[in-house]
């Protein structure tokens, strides 16, 4: 997601500087890095799953269950850098409505498949699986068959030439993002080793606050990337005052967010809890996570905003670095809190890890805004 978040900065520049022949190239380009970063990454994480679950000490009760889950998943990996390429791509554009349609239809089709596979087929957590890989396919046509019919997609010769200059810019605002991704990502896989350690109440119930968080984040997920694209293409336009406004937009939408999801994690958390899981001892570790959760999560919302504006304003390397201080954050706090507050440590430790992340995003943004809009004075 960060891979492609990154191309896509690129794209929307060539897009508002209404350079079309840089944008298309831009777009072959991002393909063919996808597929070749794609497939290693697949067979990477295939091979190495096993042993990364023995490392974060899983439990061998759900180890079985676990395996077949990621190995499909992982297998698939190709069709969902596919998905956040092309909505990239749309978004780049200022098409953010197909993604938005695409995303609906392949959610109703997960859940039809879901229905099908699990309790018709009886398939179990791999049926699961196939049904997200599936589900995700249809969301993929849905944008490649909408990026063909664009007047300004249609490629030409010169287009499929390789650009090795391209080809690093992409690269350079890409792979920091996909590391900041990756950091973060190991961050909660060595929280997730700490959890698993108290034993399986805890994993289920850690298991559970991180699909409710994934769920809540959804909407500054996507403003983020909005800002992302749409910053890129004033960026590319030289039209600074509209980043501006466009940032106090996506803050807007980030601030109504947390007003409507802060106010159900906080006054539903037991009913959420007990909606997914069903003991006792899990149910109470979740519904104290999403109390404390539905306080603190105004910090991530705010720096997928932030982030995203820094990011498409062609400073990669700023987010890559808000991506480590989060994790060190984290993993701090987990471990000097867990002993003192017991599951609730890690909704603390999301706390201070987004506080971090988005004091040094707030501040790199304000510098760029300034130095560019001081620059665009001086030269009028």
């Amino acid at each position: 997601m960060g891979l492609t978040n990154g191309f896509s900065v690129i794209i929307a520049q060539s897009y508002g500087s209404a350079d079309h022949s840089r944008m298309r190239k831009a777009v072959w380009q991002s393909v063919r890095l996808c597929i070749i970063i794609a497939a290693l990454l697949t067979v990477l994480s295939v091979f190495s799953l096993k042993h990364i679950l023995v490392i974060m000490q899983t439990d061998s009760s759900i180890m079985s269950d676990t395996l077949s889950y990621g190995r499909i998943i992982f297998g698939g990996l190709a069709v969902t850098a596919a998905y956040d390429l092309c909505s990239g791509i749309l978004r780049a554009m200022g098409d953010s409505k197909t993604p938005f349609k695409a995303i609906i239809i392949s959610s109703a089709i997960n859940i039809l498949l879901d229905i099908l596979f699990i309790f018709v087929l009886k398939s179990g957590v791999s049926g699961a699986a196939f049904a997200t890989i599936s589900a995700q396919l249809v969301s993929v046509i849905i944008c490649i068959l909408k990026i063909r019919e664009l007047s300004i997609m249609k490629f030409e010769k010169d287009d499929f030439c390789s650009d090795s200059e391209l080809g690093t810019v992409l690269l350079k605002n890409g792979l920091p993002m996909a590391f900041m991704n990756s950091v973060t990502a190991v961050g909660c896989i060595i929280v997730q080793s700490f959890i698993n350690r108290l034993g399986v109440d805890y994993t289920s119930a850690y298991s559970v606050c991180t699909k409710y968080l994934n769920l809540f984040m959804l909407p500054s997920i996507t403003a983020g990337f909005t800002i992302a694209a749409f910053t890129g293409q004033n960026y590319g336009a030289e039209k600074y005052d509209r980043i501006r406004k466009g940032v106090r937009t996506g803050l807007i939408i980030s601030l109504i967010s947390y007003i409507a999801m802060g106010a159900v994690m906080n006054i539903f958390s037991s009913e959420l809890a007990q909606f997914m899981l069903s003991g006792d001892n899990a149910v109470t570790f979740t519904s104290a996570y999403l109390k404390i959760l539905g306080i603190t999560i105004i910090g991530v919302n705010c720096i997928f905003i932030f982030r995203n504006a820094v990011q498409g304003m062609g400073c990669p390397l700023v987010p890559m670095l808000s991506g480590i201080l989060e994790m060190v954050l984290r993993l701090a706090a987990i471990y000097i809190l867990i002993p003192r507050f017991d599951f609730a440590a890690v909704a603390y430790a999301d706390a201070a890890a987004w506080t971090g992340a988005l004091v040094l995003n707030l501040i790199a943004y304000f510098v760029l805004i300034h130095r560019k809009s001081a620059a665009e004075n001086n030269r009028l």
